[in-house]
């Protein structure tokens, strides 16, 4: 019985990781395909060892080799990898089951609690990671956080030089910096006037598209007249006086 309660908490912990908060903010379709597959695998394989001594130990070896297939293929964000490691663990915490029935899916809500809060945009919102492209060559540290912050409109934490090209006078830097307050509400407030102005484009798009400005009648347009023309007046017919 506990086997069909933990598989049916896997089964809704890992839609909810899946479509509630990693498609809602990210809308990368070919990791969703990824987060389920390898979630509902590693559930059953975890969940088949479950029975046996050594099955902790094959579950965490199980963890392992999916960590290296996985780094293997295409490049990851941070943000993605995290992902990634949540589905993993949340298959193997249902499938593995760890006694009593309310730890396992303690833990397993305290995984989806914190990716929510984590993955949040309102948390520390401010803050931003960039590969900036220099037109000079820069090797001053003041002289470079002075023109980054100038260039990001920001305050620079920490810039870190890739390459100083002195041959072509250009400097890449990695940068992690946190833009102003200002700007952040401005952008919201941009993101935000942006949509309505969208919404009250395409209402006026839509009377336009009824009503075409082109196939107006103006109003004083003469319209040929119908009307047969008036008829001659009959001249009298002259009578021949005086014939016997």
């Amino acid at each position: 019985m506990n086997t069909i309660i933990l598989v049916a908490a896997d089964l809704a912990a890992i839609t909810v990781l899946t479509f509630a908060l990693y498609l809602r903010r990210h809308r990368r379709r070919d990791l969703v395909v990824s987060y389920l597959g390898m979630n509902v695998g590693v559930l059953a394989v975890a969940t088949a060892l479950s029975g046996s001594a050594a099955g902790i130990g094959l579950g965490l070896g199980l963890f392992g080799v999916l960590s290296i297939i996985r780094l293997r293929s295409t490049e990851l964000a941070q943000h993605e990898v995290a992902y990634y490691f949540s589905a993993l663990a949340l298959g193997l915490i249902a499938g593995i089951g760890v006694e009593p029935l309310w730890l396992t899916l303690s833990l397993m809500g305290m995984v989806l609690l914190v990716m929510f809060v984590g993955d949040n945009p309102r948390v520390l919102p401010a803050y931003r990671h960039q590969t900036v492209v220099l037109d000079r060559a820069i090797n001053n540290e003041h002289e470079l956080h002075a023109r980054l912050e100038e260039v990001l409109d920001g305050t620079v934490h920490s810039a870190t030089i890739q390459e100083l090209d002195l041959v072509n006078d250009k400097t890449i830097v990695d940068v992690r910096y946190a833009v102003r307050s200002s700007r952040v509400s401005q952008t919201h407030a941009d993101s935000q006037g942006h949509a309505v102005s969208q919404d009250h484009a395409a209402s006026q798009g839509q009377l336009g598209f009824d009503q075409p400005a082109g196939a107006l009648t103006p109003a004083s347009e003469e319209l040929p007249s119908t009307q047969p023309p008036a008829s001659q007046p009959q001249q009298p017919v002259p009578t021949s006086a005086g014939v016997s």
